[in-house]
């Protein structure tokens, strides 16, 4: 009896702290481990219905375990996934194209590969530069302003581009509208990256095809980020960590791997521009 007694406090105190360790703080080392992130469907490079959702979202993916992060990517409509991000509702968001205006709220990543983005016009129109954008974008611009546009509502372009008050754009939810619009002429130009126009056009309306064109040459080629929300405490934490998986990757080849499977070998051309950015 005498050794019951002295065996039984000896329990409970040994089963204490497991009871305890089910319940977790909000600032406990499993939870810091995650990181919250917002996408869009963006085909061909995010989506939900894309092998491993696409070569972006396995990218990014990737780069966080490498550094450390649990990833765990929800998927929204684009102007839903910026306000929830800008709110500091989720860590980040992705892929976005670089912006001055937005560095009041977001904190960018290093950059990683995306595409070339300019125009899409109606073969017919007759549309062209009066003057090569790459080297004088505004003054290209000046050349369309008698043209309405068709941008996607929250989405960054050029900011050459964004800035020019003196063209007449509509905005619309999506490419694919955009794309309709065009095809209807609606709008006589629409901002879009040229890998997405032609992944719509092949899986939605092949008719397109023969009526609508990319406009060379691009206005850019594009880089895309992981935009942090500045509201989010830890960010910098996550940012680095981010960036550190990232150069990981590189490394080691694994980026490249991961562009080549999912068809994007065209975008490694584009490769030795990332040194000249910012």
């Amino acid at each position: 009896m005498r050794c019951l007694l002295i065996l039984i406090p000896t329990m409970l105190l040994c089963s204490a702290p497991a009871l305890a360790s089910d319940e977790k703080p909000d600032n406990s080392p499993a939870k810091r481990s995650v990181v919250s992130l917002a996408t869009l469907n963006w085909q061909p490079y995010v989506g939900e219905e894309l092998e491993s959702k696409g070569y972006v979202h396995e990218l990014v993916g990737e780069a966080f375990k490498r550094g450390g992060y649990k990833p765990r990517i929800q998927f929204y409509p684009w102007a839903r996934a910026l306000d929830t991000t800008r709110q500091g509702k989720v860590d980040a968001l992705f892929p976005e194209y670089y912006s001055d205006t937005r560095l009041d709220e977001f904190a960018y990543s290093d950059p990683f590969l995306g595409g070339p983005a300019g125009f899409y016009v109606r073969k017919d129109s007759g549309i062209e530069f009066s003057i090569d954008p790459r080297l004088n974008q505004h003054a290209a611009l000046l050349g369309l302003s008698q043209y309405k546009f068709g941008v996607v509502r929250g989405y960054l372009n050029t900011d050459t581009f964004d800035k020019a008050d003196f063209l007449y754009k509509e905005e619309v939810t999506d490419d694919l509208t955009n794309l309709q619009r065009l095809y209807h002429n609606r709008v006589q130009l629409i901002f879009i990256d040229k890998f997405v126009a032609e992944y719509l056009i092949d899986k939605h309306y092949r008719e397109y095809r023969k009526v609508l064109d990319f406009l060379e040459p691009p206005l850019e080629i594009k880089y895309l980020y992981v935009a942090f929300s500045k509201k989010v405490p830890d960010y910098k934490s996550k940012l680095e960590a981010f960036n550190r998986g990232l150069q990981l990757m590189q490394r080691d080849g694994a980026m490249e791997k991961i562009y080549i499977r999912h068809g994007f070998k065209e975008v490694l051309w584009y490769e030795g521009e990332l040194g000249k950015l910012r």
